[in-house]
């Protein structure tokens, strides 16, 4: 058995740096991770940064997690 499998953690910012790292970590350790952001297709932000929540959340199942990706916007934002 995984170390957090069976727990939840929800996380925001998970589509590029630091907290994605963090997101594959808790989902390499079998958590269902909820990764919530903004972006959720890579290559559609206006200030062209990188990320996406969909393929971290598919790399967080791919290390044995449950990754569930939610969309957040912030108000007149919606990439």
């Amino acid at each position: 058995m995984k170390q957090l499998e069976g727990k939840i953690a929800p996380f925001t910012g998970a589509s590029r740096g630091v907290g994605k790292g963090i997101a594959l970590g808790l989902g390499e350790a079998g958590a269902t991770v909820y990764l919530t952001g903004r972006t959720t297709e890579e290559g559609c932000r206006p200030d062209g940064l990188p990320g996406s929540i969909h393929p971290t959340a598919a790399q967080v199942a791919a290390l044995g997690g449950r990754g569930i990706a939610l969309r957040l916007a912030e108000a007149g934002r919606y990439w």
